[in-house]
């Protein structure tokens, strides 16, 4: 049961964010079997409808996520399914996170993001790239190159201001 509420108290105060994050870990859960999948099956259409068409999520329940999530005014929010988040980290509305096209028309990896992320509003991080442990990423960032641990990153395209210790 801890495991459906791992995300309640990093989203205090923001019942829509609580809501989304638990509904989350339960299409999690029942994607782990083909038969609970068979069982559950108008519960994943509710949720699809509910926190995508209806809120503006998409957070796919196969996407790979980290305990702590927070989401801070959840609208316009698109995470790929390839997509790797880590502990405690922050998305905020209007973000993308996903791959890109590549020249041969496939498309790459998605971003691995490390734990203790903050990622800022209208943020688009994409491509085959490593966002490390303790990073912020401010608003309006487009982000296309990997972002070591510790550091601030702001701009289009994004670059590295300072070691967040320097600041």
């Amino acid at each position: 049961m801890s495991y459906l509420f791992q995300d309640w108290q990093s989203n205090r105060r923001n019942f829509k964010g609580q809501l989304v994050m638990f509904m989350f870990r339960l299409v999690s859960l029942i994607n782990r079997s083909m038969v609970t999948k068979v069982i559950f099956f108008p519960y994943l259409m509710f949720y699809r409808y509910l926190v995508e068409w209806v809120w503006g999520i998409e957070l796919p329940r196969k996407t790979t996520v980290g305990k702590g999530l927070s989401l801070y005014h959840g609208q316009a929010l698109v995470v790929n399914l390839g997509v790797v988040i880590g502990d405690n980290c922050v998305l905020r509305n209007s973000t993308t996170i996903g791959h890109k096209k590549q020249a041969d028309g496939t498309f790459g990896r998605c971003p691995r993001i490390g734990n203790n992320v903050d990622i800022g509003a209208n943020v688009v991080i994409i491509g085959d790239i490593e966002i490390g442990d303790n990073v912020i990423i401010g608003a309006g960032s487009v982000v296309t190159k990997s972002i070591p641990a510790n550091s601030v990153a702001v701009g289009n395209p994004a670059r590295i201001l300072a070691p967040k210790d320097k600041l």
